[in-house]
């Protein structure tokens, strides 16, 4: 969830970061990336990482357990 007062307001730089289990989260882009996490390829403000993370970020569950609950509905 956004807050337009405070989003608005802030003109720090974020980026979009991603871990091996497909999980997104907003990270300062002066910060080095937090371990186990990566670079997914946007930056600029909060509410542009935000947006791109609501955009891509459409199944909340983490990989692993999508692939366990694949392999059961088809019997893998």
């Amino acid at each position: 969830m956004t807050h337009p007062a405070t989003d608005e307001q802030d003109d720090s730089a974020y980026r979009v970061v991603v871990n091996d289990e497909e999980q997104y989260a907003l990270w300062p882009a002066d910060r080095a990336d937090p371990p186990g996490w990566y670079p997914e390829g946007t930056t600029g403000s909060r509410v542009r990482c935000l947006r791109r993370i609501e955009e891509v970020w459409t199944d909340m569950r983490p990989a692993s357990l999508r692939r366990l609950m694949d392999e059961r509905a088809t019997g893998r």
